[in-house]
């Protein structure tokens, strides 16, 4: 069990600018403008460094094969005279082993390390979809699913403590917003890619593509670093001890970590939203709204991705804690625009400004939570950044389906941008401890 902190200044490590020297902190725990005279500033780390292209392509592979298979498999399921119940089976069963294999990586990554961790899920999320080459039956879809899921679970979250890792603690924020990039574009191009191979060249090159994609990825693993978590540099330049949730327990540990807790619960608040919009926004149009509709949910993540790159940028130089309310604020905005479904102006104008929010919060909550562990904690972060995705986007989908169906999709959209203010009051007790312990 890690050690007991009784302060927040045990968990933030002491941020340096760019000259080495120690900056002038806020309340918040974010550098202020005011620098002591000294020398000129030294030139800021490399970002992009063979280990980092080479985890971009580990990436590309795993996200590639998850995209191009993530509709198609229902399909096929269904086409196989299974009907919609085993379709939406083979969803809940992928989704659910992501989870369980997020849950247990970072035990994995201490016994194994980052290589072996991420190879073995590279290996359950490609080698499996062989399989359904061959049987269209229930049974074999469900487990092929279940294993795919524990294996892109296991990708995500190490192959995200390793990203963490390679990146300079110093452009943590922007490296993490260009790792968000990279691996986004699989998932707006093999998504419908799968679609169209499977309508056109038939379902088993589609899943033989989904296979040969993930385990060419393998390939790129040997190149990366390969050093025992556990020998992370435990504690920051001025000697200050992050807290340790490394280790057996890591993740039950970092939920019960006020510090890691907060970040990821204001974040499941923003997913929340985000799956609600990619589900129910479609259902809302109408017949002359439908276009609308198709061009917001291209124009939200486009966004997102923007202002995630833009908040990386703005944390590396001033400190990702101040960025926490204001992406729950506008995010928030942003659905209540939405509620507006029969207006094209207002869901446009709520797809940007949601969109914008929602970027921020992706990178600021996940660069906050890097910067208070150690590095044999990455693992834990991102078990707790993954799951509150992932679990913020379910329950918010099933959540939202129920409320819609008694009032309707306006007010509940309405309903939803008043629930993710609550959000607020984790981050302001996270920002009051900051302010505590500094």
């Amino acid at each position: 069990m890690p050690p007991s902190v009784n302060s927040m200044s045990t968990l933030t490590a002491p941020q340096s600018t760019s000259a080495g020297a120690p900056a002038a902190l806020r309340p918040d725990g974010s550098p202020s403008a005011h620098r002591t005279a000294g020398p000129r500033p030294a030139a800021r780390p490399r970002l992009v460094t063979r280990a980092l292209l080479l985890r971009f392509a580990s990436a590309i592979g795993s996200a590639t094969s998850f995209y191009l298979l993530l509709s198609v498999v229902p399909l096929f399921a269904k086409a196989g005279g299974s009907g919609a119940g085993a379709a939406g089976l083979a969803t809940s069963a992928l989704t659910f082993a992501a989870v369980a294999g997020e849950l247990v990586t970072p035990r994995l990554v201490t016994r194994y390390g980052h290589r072996w961790t991420l190879a073995g899920g590279l290996v359950l999320l490609g080698a499996p979809a062989l399989l359904l080459t061959v049987s269209a039956s229930t049974a074999v879809i469900v487990t092929v699913c279940v294993v795919r899921g524990v294996g892109f679970g296991i990708t995500c979250v190490s192959g995200g403590a390793l990203t963490a890792s390679i990146i300079p603690a110093e452009r943590r924020g922007e490296g993490l917003a260009l790792f968000g990039v990279v691996v986004g574009v699989p998932s707006m191009v093999a998504l419908p890619a799968g679609l169209w191979l499977a309508a056109h060249v038939g379902y088993g090159p589609v899943f033989a593509a989904g296979a040969v994609a993930a385990l060419a990825a393998l390939a790129a693993v040997p190149g990366l670093p390969g050093k025992d978590p556990a020998g992370g540099r435990s504690q920051g330049p001025t000697g200050r001890r992050k807290r340790d949730t490394h280790g057996p327990g890591g993740v039950l540990a970092g939920m019960r970590t006020p510090e890691l807790a907060r970040p990821s619960a204001v974040f499941s608040a923003t997913t929340m939203a985000a799956g609600i919009v990619v589900t129910f926004l479609p259902l809302a149009a109408t017949r002359a709204t439908a276009g609308i509709m198709a061009l917001a949910l291209f124009i939200q993540p486009a966004v997102s991705t923007v202002t995630r790159w833009l908040a990386g940028r703005y944390g590396d130089r001033h400190g990702s804690a101040g960025l926490i309310i204001p992406s729950v604020v506008v995010s928030a905005a942003g659905m209540l625009m939405l509620a507006l479904t029969t207006a094209p102006a207002a869901v446009i104008a709520g797809a940007v400004v949601f969109g914008a929010g929602f970027g921020v919060a992706q990178n600021a909550t996940l660069s906050l939570m890097y910067a208070r562990v150690p590095e044999s904690g990455y693992g834990t972060v991102s078990a707790l950044w993954n799951l509150a995705y992932d679990a913020g986007m379910g329950l918010g989908a099933a959540g939202f389906g129920a409320v819609a169906a008694q009032t309707g999709y306006p007010a509940s959209f309405a309903f939803t941008a008043a629930l993710m203010l609550t959000a607020l009051a984790p981050a302001l007790r996270d920002r009051r401890a900051a302010a505590r312990s500094h």
